[in-house]
């Protein structure tokens, strides 16, 4: 399968789970491989309580554009934190199409969803999967390498399916000392691998860590991540 261009989605099973990172490894990456990339989050919420998402991308990756389309100030879900402070919610519409937009001008667009795939982002309660079905765009799912995430994985992808999108899991805080939960997670994990970011990845140097995305991510995310070596390394 040839490395991704156009749009692809990147979600996660839960808030917290590395997606940021994730997407910007996937764009640091492709940066790499000579891709002009763009990466673009529909809301970011919390906008008030620490570094926003935007900033950790282009410091890590270092993209061609960077943008967010709206922010809210409280640690909330996207229309529920434009409810309770009277700002007009995002409507789908426009999200697609300051997207496509972006698209057009560059081969890579990756776009960042906000906490889970069924979280509502805006007017009417859209959400990114809405978002991945109108723009026919595959989906790099980020899971949490322990307790919980078999399950949390499994219902995402199944969401997926159902709505015949394309998906591939990618661990978004594999630890350099894997505990017993972690190895047995990782033979049971569903859907396809395609690839593990280490813990602690964020706070490396932009160099260290265009270095290493392309270590972390499968040669469809425009890495050489081997998943047999890496599961047989893990167990």
């Amino acid at each position: 399968m040839d490395p991704m261009t156009g749009p692809i989605i990147v979600t996660g099973t839960d808030t917290g789970v590395g997606k940021t990172v994730v997407a910007a490894a996937i764009a640091a990456a492709a940066t790499a491989a000579g891709l002009k990339v763009a990466v673009v989050k529909p809301a970011q919420t919390g906008a008030g309580t620490g570094k926003a998402d935007a900033e950790v991308v282009l410091r890590l990756a270092n993209p061609a554009l960077v943008r967010t389309f709206t922010a809210y100030q409280d640690p909330l879900a996207p229309l529920a934190a434009a409810r309770v402070t009277g700002q007009q919610p995002l409507r789908a519409m426009d999200a697609h199409l300051w997207a496509r937009r972006l698209g057009r001008d560059h081969d890579l667009l990756i776009v960042e969803g906000i906490g889970g795939l069924l979280s509502p982002l805006g007017e009417g309660g859209w959400n990114i999967a809405d978002m991945a079905a109108g723009l026919r765009a595959p989906v790099v799912v980020t899971t949490r390498a322990g307790y919980g995430t078999l399950n949390h994985t499994a219902l995402t992808l199944e969401a997926l399916l159902r709505r015949k999108l394309e998906a591939f899991v990618v661990i978004g805080d594999w630890p350099a000392t894997p505990d017993l939960v972690h190895r047995t997670n990782l033979h049971d994990l569903p859907g396809e691998l395609a690839g593990a970011v280490p813990e602690g990845a964020a706070d490396l140097t932009p160099a260290s860590f265009a270095a290493g995305a392309v270590e972390w991510l499968a040669p469809i995310l425009h890495g050489r991540f081997d998943e047999t070596a890496f599961r047989s390394r893990a167990e």
